[in-house]
């Protein structure tokens, strides 16, 4: 069983120092990997329905500091060494797969093939309005977007003629250190847990993330993207399961049976990472009390 954190890089975790020494602090515990979230922006007085809660509401003040992650994980990676870099998630249909393509590459080549690329296709609509994207089309350019990025990372000389993205012989250096399949890549973990989710991560995912499903969410979620793969051709054991919301050992246990892959440990609430002390002390009880059961 592998251990994550998430997420490790919001409120006083976006500054430099904390998040270092949290990071090697959990490099040190025996954590596999740590996890970032995202938001461009939180429009004040968003209207649009948080899927995830009972009353639609994000449940994080707008103007907690959220750094983009990408920036930040180079920094981790700059100061550790075996640590997994993860995003979870990523809104992808917000950003340009090209130019993406290029920062995921070469955060993976200078990490030593370390990162692990978790996204959504995101729920607030006035973001997507603040960044220029239409809503409505968020989940088609997701689907596009994921063979974009894997395209330009694999092929020396990359062509593709998508209904968002046209490439006429498009080359892309440095490569991302890691392979599938004997080809350069980057993994994509699909984030989410709606019955959409897990079909795409059935289809087209290398892993599936629903953050917050509980052990009886997982089961029914476990089946739609193992019978979309099988539709897809793929191979559904292929696909690595990661569990989102682990706090005692009894529920560790459930995800393990269901056959996920990797567990994660909550650092979510802004009263938590407001104490860095606090924080150190929730991943040394996560790593005494459930990791070390494992």
């Amino acid at each position: 069983m592998k251990f994550g954190l998430r997420y490790a890089n919001i409120g006083p975790l976006s500054r430099r120092e904390p998040a270092i020494d949290l990071a090697r602090h959990a490099e040190s515990l025996g954590f596999e990997s740590l996890w970032t979230i995202e938001h461009v922006v939180i429009p004040a007085g968003y209207t649009s329905a948080y899927p995830y809660s009972d009353d639609g509401r994000f449940g994080w003040p707008e103007d907690l500091d959220y750094p983009d992650p990408l920036p930040w994980l180079a920094t981790i990676a700059g100061a550790t060494e075996r640590i997994r870099l993860g995003t979870a998630i990523v809104i992808l249909p917000q950003r340009n797969p090209v130019v993406l393509a290029k920062e995921l590459a070469t955060i993976d080549a200078m990490s030593g093939g370390r990162l692990s690329f978790g996204i959504g296709v995101g729920w607030l609509e006035e973001e997507f309005d603040a960044v220029g994207v239409p809503f409505a089309e968020r989940a088609a350019r997701t689907d596009e977007a994921i063979q974009v990025l894997r395209t330009l990372w694999a092929d020396d000389e990359a062509t593709f003629d998508g209904r968002f993205t046209r490439l006429d012989r498009a080359v892309l250096f440095p490569k991302p250190e890691q392979r599938i399949d004997g080809r350069p890549a980057v993994p994509i973990l699909i984030g989410g847990h709606s019955q959409a989710a897990a079909r795409r991560a059935g289809r087209l995912g290398d892993g599936f993330f629903p953050a917050r499903a509980t052990p009886d969410d997982l089961g029914p979620l476990l089946e739609t993207v193992r019978s979309a793969a099988v539709d897809a051709g793929r191979d559904p054991a292929a696909i690595e399961i990661t569990a989102g919301n682990v706090l005692d050992l009894e529920t560790a246990r459930r995800f393990e049976d269901l056959g996920a892959d990797r567990l994660m440990c909550p650092l979510m609430l802004p009263d938590l990472i407001d104490d860095r002390e606090r924080a150190r002390r929730k991943i040394e009880t996560f790593a005494e009390t459930i990791m070390s059961r494992f």
